[in-house]
């Protein structure tokens, strides 16, 4: 068995060596690729923005290198826009990294980090609660349509945090951009689900639900749960295609399987994207948009998704400019997903505020600098918790795992619905994984670990004690350490002790106060005596007629006598207040 083992590593070391050196070869071969001059980017005072999100997929597209899925919309888009290798998630799964997208801030900086941080009650013997940030923190929506954006969300929110009916003009399976007022910019999010991880599981099949993307506004197809029958499955991936298997993972039959069904889904989305893609182009809206296509953190297998390594953290990103500006350019700069606020925010010209914790890489505040570093904590995942941070250069990461006597691998029950998983397992117990395969399952951690993300990019030799590499890992140290003052995290901080200081010490969770309700001058002025409270309404006519979706508020609104005002203020974090209406006699003049 030991000569068996040690002529597979050796295959296996060689294999990846020759397909490392080939990829070396073929990037140094090409013509020199200029980076953008952002300065000369055109785009209108207050351009469209149009987010294409998909879920679980780390860089498994031909312009980042891998061409095992057909996907011609995708390519397209690389080829009209500027390809972004390397973008890191601030966690390697969505929730945490979704709210660190919506308010600009680290998750661990406002009590997102523990993934489901409303469920697990019964494992954790924990209330439910949720992240709160400053009270000056709004979610991204929110500040665009302060500024007078139509924004839609289709339709996933999932932010470790209840939105507040304020953050969307619409978030639903059916949301879209057809729905705002005329001439109107917006920002609309399409959340493209079909390469989650849980299209792993067994029986394999796509969703009906998935395909609502192709029919807009038809709401005949929200059919959640259903799959296709398997003769209707399509097939975009040859099942005997030669998959990439990363050395972390054993090359068999189960393995492969799995493969084919995250390549068949990554085609299966490109379609989806590509429709969305032509209803933008049939509204004539294509170049009045910018375009960010993304993943919302790395792949969907075992040892990629929940961990702290760049198969966890780095997503694919593609952004096109309209009119193909600085088409089939790459940006290689480090950008984090808290970069995502403050960019935007800077695209429509409104100055990022003071505490968002990221830097606009593109439009008006454009960051001087570009980032040096990128960071990332991994900490509770469902019922299962640990305490790592990391810190990540152009070639080195830097962990520091706070719970060094526990094992790397955490039994998350929903990950081993994976076959891919079960198999692991099943070898594992077997004594038949290789060193690679083997390394996640180790029973303790090292207190630190060191890689050389460019020669070793799966993270699987650990240079934290080499003497050469002393200095690199004593400013990756200092690093770390203040970012994490920076921020105020506290790792490894029990979290009852963290709901205690989200909630200054009660029992339970906060509630927002009641609005309430002044008129002056013929207008009705709202308030909230909650700090950081968003306050959202609806106009209800004289004949009962009700607006269609909640409003922001943002000024004084004149109403006219027999209407009303439905109202509700929400602080993120706290509970929503009840919903007050407040009428205008017919007979009173205001």
């Amino acid at each position: 068995m030991k000569d068996t083992l040690s002529i597979e590593k050796y295959t296996n070391t060689i294999n990846w060596i020759s397909v490392l050196t080939f990829c070396y070869l073929l990037i140094a071969c090409q013509p020199k690729i200029e980076l953008p001059e952002y300065s000369n980017l055109k785009i209108a005072d207050r351009p469209n923005i149009l987010w294409l999100v998909t879920e679980d997929m780390g860089p498994y597209l031909a312009a980042f290198g891998d061409s095992t899925a057909h996907t011609p919309n995708l390519d397209r888009l690389a080829s009209e826009g500027v390809v972004y290798p390397n973008l890191y998630s601030t966690s390697g799964v969505c929730a945490p990294s979704r709210a660190a997208i919506a308010t600009g801030m680290y998750p661990s900086s406002i009590g997102a980090n523990h993934m489901r941080t409303t469920s697990n009650m019964e494992i954790t013997g924990l209330p439910s609660y949720e992240a709160i940030p400053p009270p000056q923190t709004r979610m991204l929506s929110e500040l665009l349509r302060m500024n007078g954006y139509y924004c839609s969300n289709n339709n996933k929110q999932d932010y470790q945090f209840k939105a507040p009916l304020s953050a969307w003009d619409e978030s639903n399976p059916y949301a879209h951009w057809r729905n705002r007022g005329e001439n109107q910019p917006f920002f609309s999010v399409f959340n493209l689900e079909v390469t989650h991880e849980s299209r792993l599981f067994e029986p394999y099949g796509i969703h009906k639900y998935d395909l609502r993307h192709y029919h807009s506004g038809d709401t005949s197809i929200a059919i959640r749960g259903k799959k296709m029958d398997e003769e209707e499955i399509p097939i975009h991936v040859a099942k005997d295609t030669d998959f990439p298997i990363p050395p972390y993972l054993p090359d068999n039959e189960v393995v492969r399987h799995d493969l084919w069904k995250m390549y068949n889904n990554i085609a299966e989305m490109d379609r989806q994207l590509g429709a969305i893609l032509k209803q933008l182009e049939t509204d004539g809206l294509l170049e009045s948009t910018i375009i960010f296509f993304y993943s919302d953190h790395g792949g969907p297998l075992p040892r990629q998704k929940r961990l702290i390594n760049d198969s966890g953290l780095n997503s694919p990103m593609i952004i096109r400019f309209p009119n193909k500006q600085f088409g089939g350019m790459k940006d290689d700069q480090l950008i984090s997903f808290v970069d995502f606020s403050p960019t935007l925010l800077s695209l429509i010209g409104m100055k990022p505020p003071q505490h968002l914790q990221g830097q606009a890489f593109l439009g008006k505040y454009q960051s001087s600098e570009e980032r040096k570093f990128i960071h990332a904590a991994a900490d509770r995942f469902d019922g299962f918790t640990d305490a790592i941070r990391a810190v990540r250069d152009k070639r080195f990461k830097y962990i520091r795992n706070y719970r060094p006597e526990q094992g790397y691998y955490l039994p998350v029950v929903y990950r081993e619905r994976i076959p891919t998983m079960q198999e692991l397992l099943r070898l594992r117990d077997e004594g038949k994984l290789n060193e690679y395969q083997a390394q996640w399952f180790r029973e303790k951690k090292e207190k630190e670990e060191l890689y050389d993300c460019l020669n070793d990019p799966h993270e699987l030799n650990n240079l934290a004690a080499d003497p050469a590499n002393a200095q690199k890992i004593e400013e990756l140290r200092k690093e770390m350490d203040r970012w994490i003052n920076a921020i105020g995290d506290y790792p490894n901080l029990p979290e009852r002790e963290l709901i205690d200081k989200l909630w200054k010490g009660n029992d339970q969770q906060p509630v927002t106060d009641d609005p309430e309700f002044t008129v002056t001058n013929g207008k009705v002025i709202i308030s909230c005596s909650t700090q950081g409270a968003s306050v959202a309404y609806k106009i209800i006519d004289s004949d009962k007629k009700e607006a269609s979706s909640w409003s922001i508020y943002s000024d004084p609104i004149v109403i006219s006598p027999g209407s009303s005002i439905k109202t509700v203020t929400h602080r993120i974090g706290f509970k929503p207040s009840q919903i007050v209406t407040y009428s205008i006699p017919e007979n009173k003049v205001i």
